[in-house]
């Protein structure tokens, strides 16, 4: 009688993501992945597959946690602008905290550039950024608490550009205050 592989497949996903995020695709090895998820090769190929298969299911993870946090975090914010306020200093929450900075960022220099499963992955969640963003930066325009002569297409490409250069900036720099001045600048632009 077979033996029955027993471990939590989102749990096992979860600690994968963390590897990656730490090593990067190229840098984790197989081993690295089945220490973290504590299990055996054999485990993770009959149930979730190949080290590829596991980074796809990874980036995903990550991808719709962020999606679903953002969409939690500011559906109860009435004012549109408190809102687009609001993600921001998220964001440079995310920027300025998190130890391997944005999962997302990194993949998209990393693997995105060749692999168009992960590229889909990463457009959808720069696509629902931008929608999300978009979506405030209208209504905020209608409410007139934007007053830019811009349209709100170019001012939602505007305000997530900022996003991957803070990145890249923390990553250099790691000075928050900043980062955070930065943002605080960005948000005063925007309200003019």
């Amino acid at each position: 009688m077979a033996r029955n592989v027993e471990f939590d497949e989102n749990l096992a996903v979860s600690k994968a993501m963390d590897v990656f995020w730490r090593k990067g695709y190229n840098g984790t090895t197989m081993r690295d992945l089945t220490e973290a998820m504590g299990i055996n090769s054999s485990s993770l190929y009959n149930t979730i597959g190949d080290k590829h298969e596991l980074f796809i299911r990874s980036i995903k993870h990550y991808t719709e946690t962020r999606m679903n946090e953002a969409v939690k975090q500011l559906d109860p914010i009435k004012s549109p602008i408190k809102a687009i306020e609001k993600f921001v200093q998220s964001s440079v929450y995310v920027i300025t905290s998190e130890p391997n900075s944005c999962l997302a960022i990194k993949t998209t220099f990393e693997v995105a550039v060749t692999d168009e499963q992960v590229q889909k992955i990463i457009k959808r969640d720069n696509d629902f950024t931008y929608n999300l963003l978009n979506s405030l930066v209208q209504k905020a325009i209608q409410k007139g608490e934007i007053t830019v002569t811009e349209d709100a297409a170019m001012l939602t490409d505007y305000i997530i550009n900022h996003f991957s250069g803070w990145h890249e900036f923390f990553i250099i720099h790691k000075d928050k205050n900043r980062i955070m001045n930065m943002a605080a600048f960005l948000i005063r632009q925007i309200k003019q």
